[in-house]
């Protein structure tokens, strides 16, 4: 009979690193989507920091009708069944933001979930059945992520005021 901490530990999936800033972090897969696609003036920008940390930061507007800046990280398709929650280490200013998945690229709509930042260090813990489906800001009547597949995911910044954002991110994990 095996003890049970054992097969415990057998049945836990490790946890799969979605992406683990450093200062040599390859980060020409992530992308920067403002509202300039629609017309907007919000500014963002997405670097690597002097401590080696992802940071998106800019200026959200509400000219033009604008009004939320985006980073995206796209990668092959990963099949994440055996997890159920996005952990992310980060430090924030004290907004808002959401954090989005895509389970296929060609998707039109995101799971989304909002979180707030403490301007501290930090691990915001998302499970996966409390992201729910929405296009342009609207919720649309269909079940919550699945956590079947996963091609995409992204942080986005759009509160309905113009202001000055800075989130500092160390790791995305899944557990």
């Amino acid at each position: 009979m095996k003890p049970l901490f054992l097969s415990l530990f057998l049945i836990l999936p490790t946890p799969m690193n979605l992406f683990n800033f450093d200062s040599k972090s390859d980060i020409s897969n992530w992308r920067i989507v403002d509202d300039v696609v629609m017309g907007g003036r919000s500014n963002g920008n997405f670097k690597i920091n002097d401590t080696g940390n992802g940071v998106f930061s800019g200026d959200v507007s509400l000219e033009n009708n604008g009004g939320f800046s985006m980073v995206q990280y796209g990668f092959d398709t990963k099949k994440v069944s055996n997890y159920t929650k996005v952990c992310i280490k980060l430090k924030g200013d004290g907004k808002t933001y959401q954090f989005r998945i895509k389970e296929n690229d060609s998707d039109y709509y995101s799971y989304v979930t909002s979180f707030e930042t403490s301007k501290e260090w930090e691990t915001i813990e998302i499970p996966f059945n409390s992201m729910y489906p929405a296009f342009r800001g609207r919720k649309l009547d269909a079940a919550n992520y699945s956590g079947e597949h996963m091609d995409m995911i992204a942080f986005l910044i759009g509160n309905k005021k113009a202001e000055a954002f800075n989130l500092e991110i160390d790791s995305i994990i899944l557990k």
